[in-house]
């Protein structure tokens, strides 16, 4: 008996030794400069993105999509392209890491942990997209193909069709709550404005409100198409950020509906510039 209560006490310190280290690591210069860095690569590419959609609302799209490998190939063409997307690279990798660390390391609340953990899965997906690219190894692949390609393979497992349908639904969950979060304005409490004018504070909380409201939309219309792959057992129904920017110009409100929804984009990436600038630790 009092070899393990020994044991569960020294997991006990292990535990908060490591959550102390980790809130160390997660608060230090170096890796929140950065994760700084990372926010503000990840503002670019949206910004970019959001950009390619407003070109294909208004009917020229230069033949790129509108998503993460359209916004690279752009970057990657002007002046100093492949050095700013190391810079990308690289900002991205420590973002990656940071939100690892508040996932793993740092104790908060649960819905906090998993937004980290979810932030943290992107970031290095694109991070590892990116250093693919820029090894030349290929260009980076569109999202609507890898949508499709995941489906695919999602379904061919036992009982596929519902796994795809729960990813749909994950999908839906994660942006419902971003289109919370937009609208309750509870990104606000992750910022520290530390001095700003109350002109720039209520300039940021609406970029904020728009930018995060959209794209929680876009991930919300995203799940819908996995949750319709499942139902017509057609992987072709799944589709990336580019299909489904594209499907809101097929709304009764035509190109205004992804007028809207790019200019929203653009905001979101607009609002991951602030949040390299007045993110709380």
């Amino acid at each position: 008996m009092k070899g393990s209560s020994k044991a569960r006490r020294s997991a006990r310190r292990a535990k908060s030794d490591g959550e102390r280290a980790g809130r160390r690591a997660a608060r230090s210069r170096p890796l929140r400069f950065l994760a700084g860095l990372g926010y503000a690569a990840k503002g670019l590419i949206y910004l970019t993105i959001g950009y390619l959609a407003l070109r294909i609302a208004f009917g020229d799209s230069g033949g790129r999509e509108a998503d993460n490998s359209g916004a690279l190939q752009l970057i990657a063409q002007g002046d100093a392209g492949m050095v700013v997307l190391w810079v990308v690279a690289a900002g991205l990798g420590a973002l990656t890491v940071w939100q690892a660390l508040l996932a793993l390391l740092v104790k908060s609340r649960a819905g906090k942990r998993a937004a980290a953990a979810a932030q943290a899965l992107t970031c290095a997906v694109l991070t590892s997209t990116i250093v693919t690219f820029l090894l030349g190894q290929g260009s980076p692949r569109s999202q609507d193909g890898q949508a499709e390609s995941l489906t695919a393979q999602l379904m061919s497992l036992p009982f596929g069709r519902w796994v795809v349908a729960l990813v749909g639904l994950a999908v839906i969950g994660v942006g419902g709550y971003q289109v919370w979060k937009g609208v309750t304005r509870r990104f606000t409490r992750d910022l520290a404005f530390n001095g700003a004018s109350r002109a720039v504070r209520t300039a940021v909380v609406w970029t904020g409100t728009a930018g995060i409201t959209t794209h929680g939309l876009v991930l919300g219309t995203a799940g819908a198409f996995f949750i319709q792959a499942a139902w017509t057992f057609d992987e072709d129904e799944a589709q990336g950020l580019d299909g489904v920017l594209r499907s809101f110009s097929e709304t009764a409100a035509g190109p205004y509906a992804l007028v809207a929804v790019a200019a929203g984009v653009v905001l979101y990436g607009a609002f991951c510039f602030c949040q390299a600038r007045w993110q709380r630790d």
